[in-house]
């Protein structure tokens, strides 16, 4: 696990639109560390979610950092676009992109940290050549496009592979999770060597947001 320890990243995914900045406020309050934003197209993953102007309405009213993780095709077309918006980090798929190294400079040279993802089919190899390059790598351990999926058993090997590779070089790089995390599955995932875990329905489908969280943090430190 990363020396600066576990960071907790809420999905509005899983928030209500409809009262979207008292649902940001929770989860801050509450004691989140970032917002994860979810961005699909409905060509890259089965599903349309929302483009920058909804980034700029949710930076105007919280103060956690931004992780917008691109599920489109293209990204690069519109990385500017959501570094301008208020992302603080930006994340790609390497699926999506043929030239991941332009891309990952793309997201640099605009001012945010950038963020390559693997779906849970893609082999871990894919993000290697550019792992010194990046400030994060997010593991998908759902198939992208929608929320409340059964988490992937399997892709823990990919999270463990990317810890020893991290480490052994040296590496400021965070090893992020996203898809059916909840208290059980984010142990386990935090044993593997991730520390930035990505929560959707265990946090916006509890009542008290605050003891969601806590209890995430608490169950990654075993």
């Amino acid at each position: 696990m990363s020396q600066r320890g576990i960071c907790i990243a809420p999905s509005i995914l899983a928030a209500d639109f409809s009262r979207l900045a008292e649902e940001l406020e929770s989860i801050e309050l509450g004691g989140a560390d970032w917002v994860h934003v979810d961005v699909m197209d409905g060509r890259f993953v089965p599903n349309i979610t929302i483009g920058p102007l909804i980034v700029e309405a949710v930076r105007r009213v919280t103060s956690l950092p931004l992780d917008v993780h691109l599920m489109i095709v293209e990204p690069e077309r519109y990385v500017e676009d959501f570094v301008r918006a208020g992302a603080a980090c930006v994340g790609i798929h390497v699926e999506a992109c043929p030239h991941l190294h332009r891309s990952v400079a793309q997201i640099r040279e605009a001012g945010a940290r950038a963020c390559v993802a693997l779906n849970p089919g893609t082999p871990v190899q894919a993000v290697e050549t550019v792992l010194a390059d990046v400030d994060q790598v997010l593991v998908m351990t759902v198939n992208p496009g929608f929320g409340g999926q059964k988490f992937i058993e399997s892709t823990l090997t990919k999270v463990e592979t990317l810890r020893a590779w991290v480490d052994s070089r040296g590496l400021d790089v965070r090893i992020e999770v996203d898809g059916g995390i909840g208290s059980e599955t984010l142990g386990r995932a935090a044993a593997a060597g991730a520390d930035v875990f990505v929560a959707g329905t265990a946090i916006f489908g509890a009542e008290d947001r605050a003891a969601a969280i806590a209890e995430l943090r608490a169950s990654a430190k075993g």
